[in-house]
């Protein structure tokens, strides 16, 4: 069994009209909320063995933020196709995951992380910024991917619930 968790980066901002969308920090409630959902991973015993992220700045600052406050202790990579995203670049970078990495989170960007979550466990599901998606896969190998493996949603949650 395999496990991925599913990670809408934090609100951002849009106060610098001129500014690259890629370049997009995070506002205060993203600020706020990025860490939240780190302790709630910690809580929930959820803190995955990899994180992968998005190279946007908002996504990168919410991994980040996650990171320090769920007691993650490796190295966050950063995925440049992540950037805007689909669900066939989440996959392909899944697949090449090693096999001894059971848990995976991915912190990326709408309408690609809602339509992978869909193509992963079958559902639809709205993730608004800071929402996390926990979907078990029922695989050995990330190399099993390939074969159109349905998933399960476990959970979803959004931020405002968990505080």
């Amino acid at each position: 069994m395999k496990t991925v968790l599913i990670l809408r980066h934090a609100k951002s901002s849009w106060s610098k009209p001129g500014l690259a969308d890629i370049d997009r920090p995070l506002n205060k409630r993203g600020k706020r909320d990025a860490p939240r959902m780190g302790a709630f991973l910690h809580e929930q015993d959820l803190v995955p063995d990899l994180i992968l992220s998005s190279p946007a700045r908002r996504a990168r600052k919410t991994a980040q933020a996650v990171s320090e406050n769920s007691s993650y202790d490796g190295e966050i990579e950063i995925v440049p196709d992540f950037y805007p995203g689909d669900p066939e670049t989440f996959v392909v970078t899944l697949m090449a995951i090693p096999d001894q990495v059971n848990s995976v989170m991915i912190v990326a960007h709408n309408p690609g992380l809602e339509e992978f979550l869909y193509e992963l466990a079958g559902e639809s599901a709205r993730m608004p910024t800071s929402a996390l998606a926990q979907v078990s896969l029922p695989i050995k190998s990330w190399h099993d991917l390939e074969d159109e493996v349905q998933g399960r949603l476990e959970n979803l949650w959004w931020v405002k619930e968990i505080s």
